[in-house]
């Protein structure tokens, strides 16, 4: 018998893999019953916090007896007045439907649906861009490129998630690199299967490493690792 891999070992669940969610400072999301206000409501940024296995700050904004947790886009202060509502600014920090957000405006904390809190474009310098308005839809460009179509009710943050620059400063100790990865649950380091025993991964042992050969897409797991269902393998011919 060989050994589980660490992804079936994932998989199956246990004390090791579960997320340390207990250390969060709550749900970070548009609060469910500004969704249904026509005007604008104004609130106050009381804190600008971090949160534990997440890249960008988390601002606590209070307003007329509501608390909520948001992104923090960069610009934004402790004692900064924000706006929500369809009667709101555009102005850095102020959430509003995507219907009144003029093109070419960068973007973060964009709804998928109308009312679900925020979904997209949350990580840390991330922003995106409204390219254009339509009767039912509003074209958006993610970070990535794609763009999307988007009900227009979906609210959105105007300007870009702050901590930007979290990227450029270095891991200078592989244990920072594990605490980091202990607070998002990830297990670390991670072990190149062709570094292992054969009971432990099928890329495994050998007398010099060798990479994997091409795997059925209909494979079981365990033995659907390295190149799954390759069109073409080997070297290319001139």
């Amino acid at each position: 018998m060989g050994k589980r891999q660490v992804l079936q070992r994932r998989g199956r669940g246990g004390s090791v893999f579960l997320s340390p969610s207990w250390n969060r400072v709550g749900k970070v999301k548009y609060h469910h019953t500004l969704a249904k206000e026509s005007s604008s409501i104004a609130f106050v940024i009381k804190d600008i916090v971090h949160d534990s296995g997440r890249g960008a700050p988390v601002a606590i904004v209070k307003g007329e007896g509501i608390t909520s947790l948001m992104i923090a886009p960069e610009g934004t202060y402790v004692g900064q007045k924000i706006f929500f509502g369809n009667e709101a600014f555009v102005d850095v920090g102020n959430v509003l439907p995507l219907a009144k957000i003029p093109e070419g405006t960068l973007i973060c904390n964009i709804e998928g649906m109308p009312s679900d809190g925020g979904k997209f474009v949350r990580a840390a310098g991330g922003y995106a861009t409204l390219v254009s308005h339509s009767t039912d839809s509003v074209l958006v460009q993610f970070p990535s490129g794609q763009v999307k179509s988007l009900d227009p009710k979906c609210r959105a943050t105007v300007g870009i998630v702050a901590s930007g620059g979290m990227t450029e400063k270095p891991m200078l100790k592989a244990g920072a690199n594990y605490h980091k990865f202990q607070a998002r649950s990830i297990k670390f380091p991670r072990v190149r299967g062709k570094a292992m025993s054969p009971y432990a991964h099928p890329h495994g042992g050998g007398n010099h490493p060798t990479g994997g050969r091409p795997v059925s897409r209909n494979a079981p797991p365990g033995q659907k690792v390295g190149i799954i269902a390759s069109r073409r393998t080997g070297r290319r011919k001139k």
